[in-house]
């Protein structure tokens, strides 16, 4: 959706996805800098209102004071704080991973551990629909991306049957020149024992090795079990994206 002025200045723009077939549709806009509070905005989000019959979701990213202020305007309610956290690979202080006994880790294999891996990342992201709702196709279409890399992603394994409990999948941004901490996850079962602290730790002392200078990661500001490791391993909030949403 383009928003011209008069003169065919191209004034805002915005974007709906509606293909969540649970979720309300989600939304993205923006305006030109010079071309800021003078309402344009708030035209854009009440034309998405009206589009999506009040059932729509917002994204607004580094969670601008400006932004806000439209949030209020259109009447939408924070949903979701996403944050970025980041921390220095150089000079890697960390200490060495200590696993659980019983529990080794490994690379993941492309052609044996898809299936394995799907079921235990559906297990740890039962209350995250969106990750936890991956499918063979979606796995598929990451192992074919450039940056997929099977050396940095990790699988804690119990040693006495081999079943996977845990994982830290890695992703090199090259082009910035950052390390991320893609995702990871532990099965229920095995949460609250270190597992996601080592975990972690070998995924960063990865991609240190690389020569990344910068590690990143994101993670929502409720999920304060993982907050909690992260900063207990140096990370800190580089940004934060806040997603709104209609009531109904």
């Amino acid at each position: 959706m383009l928003l011209r002025l008069p003169d065919g200045t191209l004034a805002g723009y915005a974007q709906l996805d509606g293909s969540d077939p649970v979720e309300s549709p989600a939304a993205e806009l923006l305006v030109a800098p010079g071309l800021r509070a003078r309402g344009h905005g708030r035209a854009l989000g009440e034309e998405l209102l009206r589009l999506t019959g009040r059932r729509l979701r917002i994204w607004a990213h580094g969670g601008h004071p400006a932004a806000r202020h439209l949030a209020r305007v259109l009447k939408l309610h924070l949903f979701r704080e996403l944050r970025q956290l980041r921390r220095p690979l150089t000079d890697l202080d960390l200490p060495e991973p200590v696993w659980p006994e019983g529990i080794a880790v490994r690379a993941f294999v492309p052609g044996q551990d898809e299936e394995a891996w799907l079921e235990l990342n559906a297990a740890a992201f039962a209350h995250h629909p969106e990750q936890g709702g991956m499918t063979p196709r979606d796995l598929a279409d990451r192992e074919a991306e450039p940056w997929f890399d099977p050396e940095g992603f990790f699988l804690a394994v119990r040693e006495d049957g081999g079943e996977l409990v845990g994982f830290h999948w890695t992703k090199v941004h090259a082009a910035e020149e950052l390390g991320e901490v893609y995702v990871v996850g532990v099965r229920p079962g095995a949460q609250g024992g270190g597992l996601g602290r080592a975990l972690t730790t070998t995924g960063l002392r990865h991609l240190a090795s690389r020569g990344l200078p910068t590690g990143m990661l994101y993670v929502d500001a409720d999920n304060v079990p993982a907050v909690t490791v992260y900063e207990r391993l140096g990370f800190t909030t580089y940004e934060t994206d806040l997603m709104y949403r209609t009531e109904n």
